[in-house]
């Protein structure tokens, strides 16, 4: 076996076509669009099925989602040109020393996302492993010419349990295992996946099958301790023969795969390592402590990674104009937008890589009379609205970052505003600490619609703390003095049926509505418990009495529902992250999810590429936890328009 050194000392010389033995059969065509190697353990994999695959477009892949005709990836080599083909497509297969090369052999629709799949193959001479699945992301399909002529050309790729690990998190979302992955094919949907797969280039450097301490743009901090062990996990079953016995005699891929079982606990145990990382990806939480004692004593990848909570994926960016943030949203295109509030009255815009916008360089957005903005929504064309909490304004920035004409918004009934949300017709409705509590309405062109005294303004509002609204267009408010919940139709009449309580309610932070019509309440609890709250669409209670409880809830200070109509909360008592079944049962482990990069969570939001945003107001940062949920439509106000909330896009 050649040694993992050899590997190391080699990666400066890869891009230069670097062969680690002189022995073997050269590339037959070295005019290759798509060069590359695979290894296991840093061991090169001879005679391994290499496939191109293309991310499917007819139904969605996923946690939960069964592998179907719909979301079947699709083989990208022209099986007239390439010859060799199985069940799963069309390939190619590694020499001796683990490389192989793809011609321009393929056809794949432009701005289709495509990764390469290795299967089987030897990791030491004469052991053949048929369960080694191994994966690289490539992304885009070049609209012209081929990989080699992309914008970000692909030149060498090494596939091996680390750009397995990058892949498997990155695309999660969309995945229902090695072969299955596929989105809708709707503009959002296209839009989530590339974005999706994009995240892999900020896990692993393609070219050296290397872990990433720091995203390409350098303000990113990634969890590369984490990659390297989950590598580690990984490669205890690929530098095998692959046997599998039973529990009286467990191997590594038996423990592997019995402990990354479809469902997390339970469900189908996976057929090769590919799909082993795609079931982690999809349930952090399950099993830990057993996928964890795989990394044996001398692992192949570096060590020094404690036994985690959790296998959640974050990465921690900084800069834009971060500072003291305090509230989050995400676009249509999966930018995150933030507000900070530490004096300086900024708003950052994060690409979906995490990059500052506007580019070369970015210190955030101001104008536009902002002072003390603790919230932020945005409209279905991109624009952020505002309220200023310390003034008697309500500032909106077009999607650009620019202070829209006629902005900020005054009148009568605007005092101190706090929480907005945006309506399906396109209208901000905003809450009141001040002078008489109240809720205001501001059209998309600017104008008051709401009356000079605001809609409830009779009493029966005390301090209105979150707002959140339905797909039938109903506004529904959080008390967190009175303690409940009320309910308005579009024209500001509150039920007859509210104020709502019960179910747990008590000191409600925020509020987020379901695709079914459900309000579920974070309630901060003071002094009682904290807890979440779970309204029918009539207001009945549908939570016990104490609310759930269960997978980590701590002072939850925001709450969102992802594509699959899981609940999520962040939580600032536990620096954690809850996920809970849309019936209040618990996904995440009893302290939530902590793993790496999570820190201090006071906002959430979620977005079309299965991804989790939070917020961090004490380090200055925002952390992407990757491929952790179900994609969303975004924004919220589109899921509001199109009554899609709580639906994949």
């Amino acid at each position: 076996m050649r040694s993992p050194l050899a590997f190391v000392f080699c990666l400066p010389l890869v891009l230069a076509g670097c062969s680690l033995s002189s022995t073997g059969t050269p590339s037959p065509d070295q005019g290759a669009a798509i060069r590359g190697s695979v290894y296991g353990g840093q061991q090169p994999i001879s005679g391994a099925h290499v496939y191109l695959m293309a991310a499917n477009t007819t139904g969605y892949g996923g946690a939960g989602i069964a592998a179907s005709s719909n979301n079947l990836s699709l083989s990208a080599l022209d099986p007239a040109k390439v010859l060799t083909s199985d069940s799963v497509g069309t390939y190619v297969l590694t020499d001796s020393n683990g490389n192989f090369s793809i011609s321009g052999d393929y056809a794949c629709t432009p701005n289709t996302q495509v990764y390469l799949y290795s299967l089987g193959g030897d990791p030491t001479p004469g052991v053949a492993n048929n369960v080694a699945g191994l994966m690289a992301v490539l992304g885009n399909c070049p609209s012209t010419g081929n990989f080699l002529t992309a914008t970000v050309p692909v030149t060498y790729v090494v596939v091996n349990e680390v750009s397995t690990v990058a892949a498997a998190y990155a695309f999660a979302g969309f995945a229902t295992d090695a072969t299955h992955v596929s989105s809708s094919s709707t503009a959002l949907a296209q839009i989530g996946i590339q974005n999706a797969f994009a995240n892999a280039a900020n896990l692993a450097d393609l070219g050296s099958g290397t872990a990433l301490a720091t995203t390409p743009n350098g303000n990113g901090t990634v969890p590369q301790a984490e990659i390297y062990a989950l590598a580690d996990i990984l490669a205890s079953c690929v530098n095998t023969n692959g046997a599998s016995t039973g529990p009286s005699t467990p191997t590594a891929c038996y423990t592997l795969f019995n402990n990354a079982l479809s469902a997390g606990t339970s469900g189908s145990v996976p057929t090769d390592t590919a799909t082993a990382a795609i079931n982690i990806a999809h349930h952090p939480g399950a099993n830990v402590a057993n996928l964890f004692g795989l990394i044996g004593s001398n692992p192949p990848f570096p060590t020094g990674f404690a036994l985690p909570n959790d296998f959640t994926m974050g990465i921690q960016f900084a800069g834009g104009g971060l500072n003291n943030p305090t509230a989050i949203a995400m676009d249509g295109s999966g930018d995150v937008w933030v507000t900070n509030n530490a004096h300086i009255n900024v708003i950052t815009e994060l690409s979906s890589m995490g990059i500052p916008l506007p580019l070369p360089t970015s210190v955030g957005y101001k104008g536009g009379g902002l002072n003390g903005i603790l919230s932020i929504a945005i409209d279905s064309s991109g624009n952020a609205w505002i309220p200023d909490n310390n003034t008697t304004k309500v500032s909106e920035f077009s999607s650009t970052g620019s202070v829209v004409p006629g902005a900020p918004y005054s009148g009568d009934n605007l005092s101190f505003p706090y929480a907005v949300a945006i309506d399906g017709n396109g209208s901000a409705w905003v809450t009141n600490f001040g002078g008489t509590p109240s809720l205001t309405v501001i059209s998309s062109a600017g104008s008051i619609t709401s009356g000079a005294s605001g809609y409830g303004s009779d009493g029966s509002l005390l301090r209105p703390n979150a707002i959140a609204i339905d797909g039938t267009n109903h506004v529904w408010v959080a008390d967190v003095d009175n303690s409940n919940v009320i309910e308005f139709n579009n024209s500001g009449v509150e039920s007859s049926q509210s104020p709502y309580s019960g179910g747990g309610i008590e000191v409600p932070k925020a509020i987020a509505m379901d695709g079914f019509g459900n309000a579920w309440i974070a309630n901060y609890g003071n002094p009682d418990p904290s807890n979440v709250a779970k309204l029918s669409p009539a207001g009945a209670a549908l939570s016990p009495s104490t609310g759930y409880t269960a997978g980590g809830i701590n002072n939850p200070y925001s709450i969102a529902i992802d594509g699959a109509e899981n609940v999520w909360t962040a939580n600032s008592g536990g620096s954690s992250v809850s996920e809970l079944t849309n019936g209040g049962a618990a996904i995440s482990p009893s302290a939530g999810y902590t793993g790496a990069n999570v820190g201090q969570t006071d906002g959430i939001a979620l977005d079309g590429s299965g991804d989790v945003w939070t917020i961090n107001p004490f380090a200055n940062t925002v952390t992407e936890i990757i491929g952790a949920s179900a994609p969303v439509v975004t924004p919220l106000a589109t899921g509001v328009a199109n009554n899609t909330l709580g639906t994949r896009p």
